[in-house]
């Protein structure tokens, strides 16, 4: 009977019964109700709630990803039809995300292109009817945006060199190349805090500082984890993980890698060039 109930006859991965959809349930719930109470500053120990909720979801991540790496390198679970289904499953969030950017872009450009707007009087006033809103200083494109789009750019051919090497059994080349790239990224972000510091405008008061920190800081948000994404795939590296014929999760860092790349290359062109007015557009 046990050997029956062990026995796969089939290419797909009944998952084991576990507690980690209820806790991040319950620690997700906690993360909310902490956090919103700390905004509206409803009691004092607030933020410790909302801190215990993030605690209990970093965990669950954690608790669960080793799981699903437990599953894939020691169990094999993940057969060619489950990595399938994980490809598509990762396809879908990485185009949720997108919409989660589109999101920005569309609050960004729908104050950008109508700042006068007949409709919008009130939007009129407030900003000026132009476009930077007067008394902004933008950033220079040309400066440190520029910088980190030659520096993130860079990191997408660092990662490739890592796939390649990987896919060529070229255990050297694999670790090297994310090393770099976490290299790179980790500069990236530092880079961002350096702007982020000069910056003449901020997020309160004005539409400019709240559309270009909401969508620049988010990006920011997604290069820190792709960071630990890729930090994580190097570890693995080093502990034998990842063959040529199976490694998702190196390659779904990869490719949140380069949807990261991509975001920041629009993020250059209408928010810092664009955006940023037509006398530093033709500088």
């Amino acid at each position: 009977m046990a050997e029956a109930h062990t026995t796969r006859h089939h290419d797909y991965h009944l998952v084991d019964p576990s507690p980690w959809p209820a806790v991040g349930a319950v620690s997700a719930f906690i993360a909310a109700f902490g956090g919103i109470s700390w905004m509206h500053h409803f009691y004092a120990a607030a933020p410790l709630v909302f801190g215990l909720g993030v605690l209990g979801i970093l965990y669950t991540m954690a608790a669960w990803w080793t799981d699903v790496v437990r599953e894939a390198e020691f169990q094999g679970h993940h057969s060619r039809v489950v990595q399938i289904s994980h490809r598509y499953g990762m396809i879908l969030f990485i185009a949720s995300e997108v919409m989660f950017f589109v999101a920005w872009f569309w609050a960004f450009f729908n104050t950008a292109l109508f700042p006068a707007d007949m409709h919008q009087i009130a939007r009129e006033q407030f900003i000026g009817g132009t476009w930077p809103p007067k008394g902004i200083e933008t950033f220079d494109p040309w400066h440190l945006p520029l910088l980190n789009t030659l520096i993130l750019l860079t990191s997408g051919t660092t990662v490739t060199w890592a796939h390649h090497a990987l896919l060529e059994n070229d255990r050297k080349g694999l670790k090297w190349g994310l090393i770099c790239t976490i290299a790179l990224g980790l500069t990236f972000t530092c880079v961002q805090a350096w702007e982020y510091y000069h910056a003449k405008f901020d997020f309160a008061g004005n539409i400019f500082g709240a559309t270009f920190f909401m969508a620049t800081g988010f990006h920011g948000a997604h290069v820190i984890i792709g960071s630990i994404f890729l930090i994580v795939c190097l570890i693995r590296a080093f502990a034998g993980h990842f063959t040529p014929k199976q490694h998702l999760g190196f390659e779904f860092a990869a490719w949140y890698w380069h949807f990261v790349d991509v975001v920041w290359l629009f993020l250059f062109t209408f928010i810092y060039v664009w955006g940023g007015g037509p006398h530093l557009a033709g500088e």
